[in-house]
C-alpha cells in the first residue's frame, strides 16, 4: 500500500504541526500490468504519478474521476513517452487502467471516454470484499 501524508499548521499561543498519513491504495488492471511490463514502466513511477496526482499536478482531469497522464518512455522524457488512463479519486484509489505511446495513437475519442467514466463510476463503488475478489482472480494488481 502507499502512503500520502499531508501537513497542517495551527495556529494557537505557539505553531503545532500535525501529520496524518492516509492509506492510499494503488491499483492496475491485467490490461496495463502488461503494457506496463511490455513497455518498461515500473510499480515506482506509478507511485510517483499517483503522489502527483494527490498532489493536483495532474495533466489532464478528463471529468468523472478519469485523467489522463504523461509517463516518460525509460530514458526518455515525459513528451515521447506514454499517455496513461487512470481511475483516481483523492485520498482513497487510483486504478491504472489503459495506457498507449504518444507514437502509435494520439489521444482518445469521445467514445472511449464515456466508457472510462462509466468504467470509473464502477471501480469507485467496490467494496473492499470486491477488489479483493479482483485480486484473487487477478483483474486487479495492487502496486505495493
Amino acid at each position: 500500500m502507499s502512503y500520502y501524508c499531508r501537513f497542517f499548521t495551527k495556529f494557537i499561543e505557539y505553531t503545532l504541526i500535525v501529520c496524518y498519513c492516509l492509506q492510499v491504495r494503488i491499483f492496475k488492471s491485467t490490461w496495463f500490468t502488461r503494457f506496463a511490463g511490455k513497455e518498461g514502466i515500473t510499480d515506482s513511477e506509478l507511485k510517483e504519478t499517483a503522489n502527483q496526482l494527490e498532489t493536483g499536478q495532474a495533466e489532464a482531469d478528463l471529468g468523472g474521476g478519469v485523467y489522463k497522464v504523461r509517463v516518460a518512455r525509460p530514458g526518455e522524457g515525459k513528451s515521447s513517452g506514454y499517455r496513461v488512463i487512470v481511475f483516481f479519486k483523492s485520498e482513497e484509489r487510483t486504478f491504472f487502467i489503459y495506457g498507449f505511446a504518444k507514437s502509435t495513437r494520439g489521444n482518445i475519442d469521445q467514445g472511449e471516454l464515456q466508457v472510462f467514466k462509466k468504467d470509473a463510476r464502477d471501480y469507485f463503488s467496490l467494496t473492499d470484499e470486491q477488489i479483493r475478489d479482483r485480486i484473487k482472480i487477478k483483474t486487479l494488481i495492487e502496486v505495493f
